[in-house]
């Protein structure tokens, strides 16, 4: 009686449904450790010294220069399609004064590092999660180890480093590129003149707001490295396992970066 009566809850709605969720919320809890984990052995090599800076200039160029084509796109054409639709309004009710302020604080502050945060977890986070996945599956971090080479080291360090190198440069290029694309749009869609619009860029942006935006970028590019590095480096079970650390890379990156971009909003311009 008791038997068949626990063949009949495990195969209930509820059942399951608790059952998914606990076991969502051991995976997160389990991967959430394992991030902190690799990030506090990735930080201890760093104090030391223990760098290869010829694999860290490797991946620094596979970090900014191969992926700034794709970010410039996605922050330039955000920056289009946000002053094609406030501009015109703006001159309508007499604020045409005021749109190189709104475009610039719009672009600095948020607009070119989350923006570019997004382009690199696409391109270069599922990149590093797939790679790093493939090489776990296919035993070669296993032959790593027998070398005597510590896989954080020689894995997470490198393009740890990168990204905490490059993002900031990323991001400052992209925020330029996408207030020059407002001003432009500005100009064919509202015809505000180019003087007007970068005269008033400076009313309100301060060197604080250039600070916060290049410390976002040293976060956030560490982050999405350290994020998919940790993920592939866990994978297991052959091509199917590379896919899901792969997803798991892009998803737990997008998150990361949108809860630190509150946290930075909540610290600075609360």
């Amino acid at each position: 009686m008791i038997t068949a009566l626990k063949k009949y809850y495990k195969q209930s709605a509820t059942y399951k449904i608790f059952s998914g969720m606990f076991n969502d919320s051991y995976e997160f809890s389990e991967t959430l450790g394992n991030i902190v984990i690799k990030g506090l052995q990735t930080l201890k090599f760093i104090l030391k010294g223990e760098i290869e800076w010829k694999e860290v200039m490797a991946q620094c160029h596979r970090f900014g220069i191969t992926s700034l084509p794709i970010t410039l796109s996605i922050v330039g054409m955000t920056s289009v399609i946000v002053a094609s639709q406030v501009a015109l309004e703006m001159v309508k009710q007499g604020g045409g004064n005021f749109i190189g302020l709104l475009m610039t604080m719009l672009i600095v502050r948020e607009v070119g590092a989350v923006m570019s945060g997004f382009a690199i977890i696409s391109m270069i986070g599922s990149s590093i999660a797939s790679e790093i996945a493939t090489m776990r599956v296919t035993s070669q971090i296993d032959a790593i180890s027998v070398l005597n080479v510590n896989p954080v080291r020689y894995l997470f360090v490198p393009r740890v480093l990168s990204g905490i190198f490059m993002m900031p440069i990323i991001v400052i290029i992209a925020s330029t590129v996408g207030v020059i694309a407002g001003a432009v749009t500005s100009n064919l869609s509202a015809g505000l003149g180019y003087r007007t619009f970068f005269d008033s860029m400076w009313l309100g942006i301060y060197m604080k707001d250039l600070s916060v935006s290049l410390l976002k970028g040293v976060v956030f590019g560490g982050t999405i490295a350290l994020i998919s590095c940790t993920t592939g480096f866990y994978a297991t079970g052959g091509a199917k396992g590379v896919g899901i650390a792969t997803t798991k890379a892009v998803v737990w990156a997008f998150v990361a970066i949108v809860i630190w971009d509150m946290i930075f909003a909540m610290t600075f311009f609360f």
